[in-house]
């Protein structure tokens, strides 16, 4: 035993990794493998209560109301980096490495580090960022700069948004932070925003009170605020009507796809017809 204690004390005085192979080779290798069974079985204790601790979080993080499903995925995650990086720690140290060298030389290594993975430590605090401020949620459908989608995941380096045609779209916490994120799904309603254009020998009052009829008509509308129906514009061939109604977020395309999927037909019942691009030529004979 007192030898034992000579050698680690030997090893000790050692620096690093090249002391404790020296230790190991004095001691024996059975004591290596003493050493190296010991650390197996701390790292699988401590991978069985690490896996408690997050499951316990994850349980009490599901029902604390002020914490989304994003932040609560970020600090899990955040959470499982740190509980590794002791648990490798703790097994490196049993083994018999003086981590106090390593730990020391982690300044110069830092630099280089940092230098190396800039952009992954910008994404890291950048994440940190967009998760304080919670300018969307899980689930959300946003549009961040020229990008839209469902959000689906965030983690320390990116955001993964799911399009509406099932695309997968993975966007760096950097872009995301530096970018405008609009969000449609923070809010209870949504205006949805329709263009038709009639001829100019249309009965103007008879076009806007079809388009009420017809906008009216779905059960999705809401009756506060009311449905606008305006004309917006005295364009080149037509004269075109901008009608307004407000929705709920869920559904803005069901009202905007089936709106413009009838209103030719509904228009034709009243003889109206949409129209094209035409030119007038005046031709004029000279004597």
């Amino acid at each position: 035993m007192l030898s034992y204690l000579a050698l680690a004390s030997d090893a000790s005085s050692s620096s690093g990794i090249m002391g404790t192979l020296q230790f190991w080779k004095t001691a024996g290798f059975s004591l290596f493998l003493s050493n190296l069974l010991s650390g197996i079985i701390i790292l699988v204790i401590g991978f069985i209560i690490l896996k408690i601790i997050l499951a316990t979080l994850k349980r009490v993080f599901s029902k604390a109301k002020n914490i989304s499903a994003l932040l609560r995925e970020y600090l899990i995650k955040i959470l499982s980096v740190l509980g590794w990086g002791i648990l490798i720690i703790t097994f490196l140290s049993q083994l018999g490495i003086d981590m106090a060298p390593m730990i020391a030389g982690l300044g110069i290594t830092g630099v280089v580090l940092g230098l190396a993975l800039k952009d992954s430590i910008s994404n890291f605090f950048a994440g940190f960022m967009i998760i304080l401020n919670e300018p969307f949620r899980k689930e959300d459908y946003v549009e961040i700069g020229s990008y839209s989608g469902t959000v689906k995941a965030m983690d320390l380096i990116c955001v993964k948004l799911r399009t509406p045609d099932g695309k997968k779209v993975s966007l760096s916490n950097n872009l995301v932070w530096a970018s405008p994120v609009t969000n449609y799904s923070d809010t209870d309603m949504r205006r949805v925003g329709l263009t038709v254009g009639v001829p100019y020998d249309t009965d103007l009052k008879v076009a806007r009170q079809l388009f009420l009829d017809v906008i009216k008509s779905y059960p999705e509308v809401l009756e506060e605020p009311a449905p606008a129906v305006e004309i917006g514009e005295l364009a080149d061939s037509s004269i075109n009507f901008v009608i307004r109604p407000w929705v709920k977020p869920a559904d803005y395309w069901t009202v905007s796809f089936r709106f413009n999927g009838e209103i030719t037909d509904r228009l034709a019942e009243k003889n109206i017809y949409l129209p094209f691009p035409q030119m007038d030529v005046h031709v004029q004979n000279e004597k």
